[in-house]
């Protein structure tokens, strides 16, 4: 049975190490100037976060990084989407599932061995893509200081992910037993588990630290930010990003020594001429009339107002890790624990 599976499974497996072997090849050749790079530019920066040369060194080199990166964000969809849908959804389409299970093979051990055959092969494909990627975008995530930013395309959490898409394949295969539908089905399920942990479980494995920064009347502006399709928000007071290197800010707004927020009626009592520049100006430097009068404000909110800032810190990286790898790996449990019972109640 094991020969069997290897050998069903033999094109699929050449053609991930094949994708692996262009990528180990990308990363070779560009790893040496990348950090030959970096470290110029630690030299000529010193030891100050915010240096010029860092931050070109950052910029330039953010395509290859955001191309890499998408490798490992999608790379665990597709193994769901092409490795996990057709594992049962396939037999049971072409009616082969029969003829193995005639085989004194029972359907507990032929799913066991195909799951453990491709499973084996998922974790080693995306374990070696993440380290690689991890190794090479090193002195990039170092000049960023950004670790929260690439968190889900590092390290361990590709690895959950990719075995948690493998299971959401073989179940939907399971429950539609048709390929192509359970590969969209996929897809989409992998998407919106992905946003939901994301957005609501990653942030319990940890209580924010809070802290307050005064507000600065240099570089506090006022506006709005957004788009089109999820909305454009009132202006309101905006402070600089908190200087938190390698933070996950969860918030940062404006309160008074209570902790209530910076209200626009008292915004606008405090300062009546904040957003009455006349607006619909060309982009350009802005007169130095209204940049005063900006400053004059955020002084004077300054005495009663400050930014408070809940975040999480860089050494908290491993922890939210083993957090996020671990609730992947219990809802894979689950799937595959569902996979099985399906198997053995309802077969094809």
């Amino acid at each position: 049975m094991i020969r069997l599976a290897l050998r069903q499974f033999r094109a699929s497996a050449w053609t991930a190490a094949i994708g692996l072997a262009a990528v180990a090849a990308l990363v070779l050749a560009t790893r040496s100037h990348l950090a030959a790079a970096a470290a110029a530019a630690h030299r000529a920066c010193g030891d100050d976060p915010d240096c010029p040369a860092l931050i070109t060194f950052v910029h330039s080199n953010a395509p290859l990084s955001t191309a890499v990166g998408l490798i490992v964000l999608v790379t665990p969809a597709l193994i769901g989407a092409f490795w996990g849908a057709p594992m049962v959804a396939r037999e049971v389409e072409t009616g082969t599932h029969r003829l193995v299970w005639t085989q004194s093979i029972s359907r507990t051990r032929w799913l066991a061995v195909k799951l453990g055959v491709i499973g084996t092969a998922t974790v080693v494909l995306t374990g070696l893509l993440s380290l690689l990627v991890t190794w090479w975008a090193e002195p990039l995530d170092k000049a960023a200081a950004t670790v929260y930013g690439t968190f889900d395309q590092r390290d361990l959490v590709p690895v959950g992910y990719a075995v948690f898409a493998l299971a959401v394949g073989l179940t939907l295969g399971l429950a539609t037993r048709r390929t192509l539908p359970a590969m969209a089905l996929t897809f989409g399920g992998v998407l919106a588990v992905r946003i939901a942990v994301t957005s609501w479980i990653r942030p319990l494995a940890a209580t924010p630290e809070q802290t307050a920064f005064a507000l600065d009347p240099d570089h506090t502006g006022y506006g709005s930010g957004g788009n089109i399709l999820l909305g454009i928000p009132k202006a309101r007071l905006q402070p600089p990003p908190p200087d938190l290197p390698n933070a996950w800010i969860r918030s940062a707004e404006v309160v008074d020594g209570t902790g209530r927020p910076l209200t626009d009626a008292v915004l606008q009592s405090t300062c009546p001429t904040i957003g009455h520049d006349g607006g619909g100006q060309a982009a350009g430097p802005v007169p130095a009339e209204i940049a005063q009068q900006m400053h004059d404000c955020v002084v004077r909110l300054g005495q009663t107002y400050h930014q408070a800032v809940a975040y999480h810190p860089g050494d908290r990286y491993w922890t939210f890790q083993w957090w996020e790898f671990g609730v992947y790996a219990a809802i894979t449990a689950v799937l595959c624990a569902y996979a099985f019972h399906r198997l053995r109640r309802h077969g094809g």
